[in-house]
């Protein structure tokens, strides 16, 4: 018989995220006064509140001048203030070590890199077992480097902050929307913070409604405000009129959170995709509010001689409606939208009344201009419409076929010419050669003339995987929203790989370094782990393949920034 080797099965409760959280500090949050308020009845006896505090946060301590957040960095976690102050920065002028991005995964050395050349393949898929049964090392990854403000009191008196005091939330946004930060949050005291990764937060949010109304109303008083001001449409109102309209916003959601197996079932039935989308807009309404897009994606579509035509879609902080609002408000009869929008799978939406526009935005002349020469929020979206009946068969198709396909989501797509392609597999080969012999793609996909969509990761803006892994073993970078998986937290569970709408990522059956497979001890199943493209985060030079392909056949393509005609001319890449 050969010789295996047998670990017990990992849960959720194996991977906490905050591994030193003793019975102690539990029974002390229990009596916060956001936490002691939560109904702990309504919560179901397998998730008590207990275990979500346990499993799914962490304490943690900042000194004066450290960086908590910043804005534009991706965040997996909110968090809640226990004690002390912190500072929100409102204004956009912060010193430029703080917009550098860092990389929170570590680089082989140069001699590290040259021996995994030199390395010869042997067994698939090796794990060091011992990293299971370590807390700390499963939580190693999730910890980053401090930063800190270097003049703490230039920066106090040249930026416009607010105060952050004991008991505030913030960050809940970015976490359950997977969106950057919208703003800086720096410690200006000593300051002791409870760490919430997602997962608890969305379960929370589930069980007890106050804390959803909580998170919904604090966006509209604060980060609302803040979304508006980066739009064109509302950039130059003050800070009360910008407050005023934020609390008559309306929240709408379209479509589900977890969008991936409804758009999996459509798929697999053959059935077209437009038909099954939620519907937000009818071509024939009339219009009552400006919409924004707050999460998620939108197609926006025209019928033409009895069939529905893609323009183009909507993404996040993209705006519909302010054209024909306007045209309304100047006494123009019978306006109403040319087009219809429906949801790709999921979009959370905020919608302005109309009246707030006519009060607000219509009467200033510049905002006038800027609506009728088609300058608005959503230029791509507008430039496109104005010439609604001059698309290209070839700009129909693409667009159709990357809708579809949910292509749009791809931040980070391998992107191959075949006409290029000589299909010598050196992207495989030095993908597996940076992977300890373990290939993290396949070179095959989806196919739009002599393109294809390889099955790689895409690191997508919406990461759909993400959202039932019970143990945030799969999450984003930071610096750059990276989607990374962390082998010591991951449990084998297969969520992530049965929610990515792609089949991007593996399950795959590991082995000790002696060669031996790992099986469960209680059920002697192989061990699975889940694997895909990290984008090579830990190599100098970044993507393997990259660098391998000597054809230039072969890149990353983030697809919010491709032009239809880039496909035909090649100029894509």
């Amino acid at each position: 018989m050969d010789t295996v080797t047998k670990i017990p099965r990992l849960t959720r409760g194996d991977a906490p995220f905050g591994p030193d959280m003793t019975d102690y500090d539990l029974w002390k949050l229990l009596s916060v006064p956001e936490i002691a308020a939560i109904d702990k009845s309504k919560f179901p006896a397998n998730q008590s509140l207990q275990d979500i505090l346990k499993n799914d946060t962490r304490i943690r301590h900042f000194k004066p001048g450290e960086v908590i957040v910043r804005e534009g960095d991706y965040g997996n976690s909110a968090f809640l203030v226990l004690n002390g102050k912190l500072r929100v920065v409102l204004s956009h002028e912060l010193p430029d070590y703080l917009s550098e991005q860092q990389n929170e995964t570590s680089k082989k050395s140069i001699w590290q890199s040259l021996a995994q050349l030199m390395k010869p393949r042997g067994v698939p898929e090796v794990r060091d077992v011992d990293r299971y049964s370590d807390p700390v090392a499963q939580q190693k990854s999730a910890d980053h480097h401090p930063v800190f403000l270097q003049d703490f009191s230039t920066v106090l008196n040249s930026n416009n902050t607010a105060l952050l005091e004991e008991g505030t939330l913030f960050g809940e946004l970015a976490a359950l929307r997977r969106i950057p930060r919208s703003a800086t949050v720096f410690s200006e005291s000593h300051a002791e913070l409870l760490e919430i990764r997602w997962q608890g937060l969305r379960e929370l949010r589930r069980y007890d409604k106050n804390w959803r109304n909580l998170i919904e109303k604090r966006y509209s008083e604060s980060g609302l405000v803040k979304f508006l001001k980066k739009n064109p449409l509302f950039e130059h109102l003050q800070e009360e009129t910008l407050q005023e309209i934020a609390s008559n916003a309306v929240f709408k959601t379209y479509g589900k959170y977890d969008w991936a197996d409804p758009y999996k079932n459509i798929r697999d039935k053959g059935k077209e995709g437009i038909h099954q989308e939620p519907v937000i807009i009818r071509q024939g309404d009339h219009p009552d509010d400006l919409l924004i897009v707050r999460a998620g994606f939108a197609r926006v579509s025209t019928r033409q001689d009895s069939k529905d035509i893609t323009i183009t879609y909507l993404g996040v902080g993209h705006s519909y409606g302010a054209d024909e609002l306007f045209h309304a408000w100047e006494g123009e009869k019978n306006v109403a939208f040319k087009v219809s929008i429906t949801a790709l799978g999921y979009v959370d939406l905020i919608q302005i009344p109309a009246t707030y526009m006519e009060k607000y935005i219509f009467p200033q002349k510049k905002i006038q201009y800027r609506l009728e020469n088609k300058k608005s929020a959503s230029p791509k979206a507008n430039d496109q419409l104005a010439n609604l009946f001059n698309l290209s068969s070839e700009d129909e198709t693409l667009l159709e076929w990357a809708i579809e396909e949910r292509i749009i989501n791809g931040t980070q797509a391998m992107l191959i010419n075949l006409d290029r392609c000589v299909r010598c597999d050196d992207c495989v080969n030095a993908c597996a050669t940076a992977h300890d012999g373990n290939p993290r793609f396949i070179r095959h996909g989806q196919t739009f003339e002599n393109w294809m969509v390889a099955s790689s990761c895409m690191h997508c803006m919406d990461p759909v995987c993400m959202i039932g892994c019970p143990t945030g073993a799969i999450t984003r970078v930071i610096a750059d929203g990276t989607v990374v998986i962390n082998d010591d937290t991951c449990i084998g569970c297969q969520t992530c790989a049965n929610s990515c709408p792609y089949s991007n990522i593996q399950m795959v059956e590991i082995n000790d370094k002696k060669g031996n497979p790992i099986l469960e001890f209680e059920t002697h199943r192989p061990v699975l782990k889940a694997t895909k493209c990290d984008l090579c985060i830990d190599q100098q030079g970044g993507p393997a393949c990259i660098r391998a392909c000597s054809q230039n056949a072969l890149h990353r393509v983030d697809f919010h920034n491709v032009r239809p005609e880039g496909f035909v001319d090649g100029s894509i890449i």
